[in-house]
């Protein structure tokens, strides 16, 4: 078969299995990564030189730190400091819940982003008298926007700044991405502060989130422990209800307040059966709840012990306490890779490896919860694509559509051009990763601009923008699907808010990028 036809026919099919949403999505990327192979368009080195792509590996040491600073409750200690001062009126809420998951998303990308603030502002809505579903769909669409703030917001970002480098241009900087991300911010938040209301539906989500000073002062009046919520949960230590499982084998065994366990490791609080509080000596029995007291790691190793259930994970509470052990230690090491990446002093890639493994010889992180905190959807994702780009460069496949595209816009400006290619983006982003959307569609860009003689970085800049505009559908991203359960979202709430946020984003990708980086 003619490579280009090929090369083609692998893009068709690999779309219809994306948007089938039937086959997982680490398993059509390598799906087509083989099929490339397999029918010649490939060598074996191409095939698999997305797996040791400097973008993989940086995306990789990305995840790392993004775990370090939500497991250390950095994330946690900067939404309360923030939202605390917000008081309870739903539009200073939402400008501050926007402009604070912006900035956390730039950092840590949109879904560590998301799923780090989402129990503190569902709490929030809570104590504020309003529905979460009024606030959790402007929480994940103003990470959408935050992630166009700093090359490290998003994938798409490093994506598309390597392929700019691709060609010769220059690379897009570490803060450079905050010329078109300060305005698409701006505008997201007052558009989600001013105009969301009507365009929101008023739900009540499926469940509750842990809010951390209610669940102490819940155990404190149930088990009768005269603790203050900072004793029973601390930085390095806190306490955990576990229940005794039928067949255990601590049933039969007397416990008392204050003992030890065995291992020396935790101390028994208090127990409860049923409503009743228990004192003294008590045998224990199936049912029985028992409150334990120890470091973190210890209660977390303990809580998957053979014939207990943990009411909450230990690491659940752990990552609602604000600022805790290692905190000091993240904050150095992200801060060094920042300036690494703001220099340029080494690649990318470096530099998240070397905050990567700071974090773990410092230990912030373990090594099973560094690897733990990879998506390693998204690596596959991304790893199995790549080739996929390389064969439309290779096979000319991205010049034949190009020049299908310019024979069809004739002698039209390149802003015709840059607009057919962001109208594509903005569609498939929505039924499919926005991250294989670029990969699929900045090379027919690069050979768009190359035929017309621009600057291949308008068109980059402006596909990373309309890429981030997954707003009309569930699907589009992870983090619109984490805010649906808890909000009671539908299908149909999405586009409702999200196409006015879209048609935006369109404008600003094609007007105001050309602006900032010519033609």
């Amino acid at each position: 078969m003619d490579p280009v036809v090929a090369t083609l026919v692998i893009l068709v099919l690999a779309v219809i299995a994306f948007v089938s949403n039937r086959i997982p999505l680490g398993i059509v990327a390598i799906g087509v990564a083989l099929a490339l192979y397999f029918t010649g368009v490939l060598t074996l080195t191409e095939t698999f030189a997305g797996f040791g792509d400097p973008t993989v590996i940086f995306i990789a040491g990305l995840f790392v730190v993004s775990e370090a600073l939500d497991a250390t409750g950095i994330t946690a200690w900067a939404g309360q400091k923030v939202i605390a001062r917000a008081g309870t009126k739903r539009r200073t809420l939402l400008l501050v819940i926007g402009l604070l998951v912006a900035v956390v998303s730039a950092l840590i990308s949109v879904n560590g982003a998301v799923a780090a603030l989402l129990p503190l502002v569902v709490v929030v809505a809570a104590r504020a008298g309003l529905s979460p579903s009024q606030l959790l769909m402007p929480l994940a669409f103003a990470a959408s926007a935050g992630s166009m703030l700093l090359l490290t917001g998003t994938p798409v970002n490093i994506i598309v700044s390597d392929f700019a480098s691709s060609t010769g241009a220059p690379g897009f900087g570490y803060f450079e991405f905050a010329l078109v991300g300060i305005p698409l911010v701006v505008g997201t938040v007052l558009f989600l502060t001013f105009c969301s209301r009507p365009l929101l539906p008023l739900r009540e989500g499926a469940h509750m989130p842990l809010d951390l000073v209610r669940h102490a002062r819940l155990l404190r009046e149930q088990y009768s422990v005269d603790l203050s919520t900072s004793v029973l949960m601390g930085p390095t230590s806190g306490v955990t209800e576990v229940l005794v499982a039928p067949r255990s084998p601590l049933i039969g065994k007397k416990v008392f307040a204050g003992m030890s366990t065995p291992t020396g490791d935790l101390v028994v609080l208090a127990a409860r059966r049923g409503d009743a509080h228990l004192t003294g000596d008590v045998t224990i029995q199936v049912g029985d709840a028992l409150l334990m007291q120890g470091r973190w790691d210890d209660l977390a190793r303990h809580a998957d012990d053979e014939g207990v259930l943990a009411v909450h994970p230990p690491q659940q509470l752990r990552r609602s306490v604000p600022l805790g052990k290692g905190a000091k230690r993240t904050i150095v090491i992200v801060a060094v890779m920042v300036v690494l990446l703001a220099t340029g002093i080494v690649p990318p890639a470096i530099a998240a490896l070397l905050a990567a493994c700071a974090l773990v010889l410092t230990r912030v992180v373990k090594v099973s919860q560094a690897y733990g905190s990879i998506s390693w959807t998204t690596i596959v994702l991304i790893a199995g694509m790549i080739p996929l780009s390389t064969a439309f460069i290779k096979t000319g496949a991205a010049d034949l559509l190009a020049g299908g595209l310019l024979s069809l816009i004739g002698d039209a400006s390149p802003y015709v051009a840059l607009g057919v290619l962001c109208v594509l983006t903005l569609v498939l982003g929505q039924l499919i990763s926005n991250t294989a959307t670029v990969l699929i569609v900045a090379p027919i860009g690069m050979s768009v601009a190359a035929a017309m003689g621009v600057s291949v970085q308008p068109f980059l800049m402006a596909l990373a923008v309309v890429a981030s505009a997954a707003f009309l559908t569930p699907v589009a991203t992870p983090a619109n699907l984490m805010v649906m359960d808890p909000a009671g979202y539908r299908f149909g709430d999405y586009w409702k808010l999200g196409l006015p946020l879209a048609i935006f984003f369109l404008l600003v990708a094609v007007f105001y990028v050309p602006l900032i980086w010519p033609f």
